[in-house]
């Protein structure tokens, strides 16, 4: 799918698509049963479910940030088969549709560091050799995520993966500079750009909350990461290391955004990438918004 592109106030932003691919469904929404999630997300042969997988860019006046890297091209035929990911084009192809080049981006952030939203961080070199995927970005991961992502244990290891991560402390940007930027909470990136903790998915989740002109944004990644997880607070995947603490989260979110109106981007919503919540009878409904 092409770009999507917003505006926040005068600050433009672009839905990059990675490509679609498959989870199991039950992993998904944790405890809700089959029955009541299997009408809104149609499961295969197999269990799984179709997923978007997007990442933002966001025209900050103090340069490009993208939010997250996708999948990345260092995924091999079989896990590419494991993940039902048919579609090509990964985030840098993305870049090239609105003429721009991993080049130009001045930081990424990462929401976490598992392999779908971190993948994209580095690449291999023509010599085989890892290299920064945004050879001139300064990478911002939140110290807690990094502890976790380097040291995982028999429930998270199969989430994270050490290339994705670990070559970048070792690297530096195009003039020098160390590639990798590690935050100890919640931080402002620009003057319109900052991240928020929101603990739950993994201990050290960010949300990255674009403010600019009088509007907000929130890039939600995996705190709510399809519309029906923010509806549904108990609607809370499997995949979640703390579940309580998700939905606490996932309430403050919540009415935090319907306070400010804002414009809610959802990662893996396959038919809503970007929309707004509102109050519907004794629960929530997101709207969804459409492109100017």
């Amino acid at each position: 799918m092409a770009p999507l592109t917003y505006k926040v106030g005068p600050v433009r932003v672009h839905l990059l698509d990675d490509g679609e691919f498959r989870a199991d469904g039950g992993a998904m929404f944790g405890v809700a049963p089959r029955i009541l999630w299997e009408g809104i997300f149609r499961p295969d042969a197999l269990h799984r479910i179709p997923l978007a997988l997007r990442s933002l860019l966001i025209e900050s006046s103090e340069g490009l940030i993208l939010v997250d890297t996708g999948h990345g091209h260092k995924l091999t035929t079989r896990q590419r088969e494991l993940l039902g990911l048919t579609d090509d084009c990964r985030v840098d192809g993305r870049l090239a549709e609105i003429g721009l080049r991993p080049a130009d981006v001045r930081y990424v952030v990462n929401t976490h560091l598992h392999a779908d939203h971190a993948g994209g961080n580095t690449a291999h070199s023509p010599d085989g050799q890892l290299v920064a995927a945004f050879p001139n970005a300064t990478y911002l991961m939140q110290r807690l995520e990094l502890a976790d992502a380097t040291y995982p244990n028999e429930r998270t290891r199969n989430a994270y993966f050490r290339e994705n991560f670990l070559p970048l402390g070792s690297l530096c940007r195009g003039d020098g500079a160390s590639a990798m930027q590690v935050l100890n909470g919640d931080a402002q990136i620009s003057s319109e750009v900052r991240v928020q903790i929101t603990p739950g998915h993994t201990r050290g989740h960010q949300v990255v909350i674009v403010e600019s002109g009088g509007e907000t944004a929130i890039f939600l990644g995996d705190a709510a990461a399809c519309a029906i997880n923010l509806e549904r607070l108990a609607w809370v995947p499997a995949y979640d290391v703390e579940p309580l603490v998700s939905m606490e989260t996932k309430r403050s979110l919540r009415d935090w955004a319907f306070r400010r109106d804002a414009l809610l981007f959802f990662q893996h919503d396959v038919a809503i990438p970007a929309g707004r919540i509102h109050p519907d009878g004794d629960g929530w409904r997101v709207e969804t918004v459409e492109t100017p």
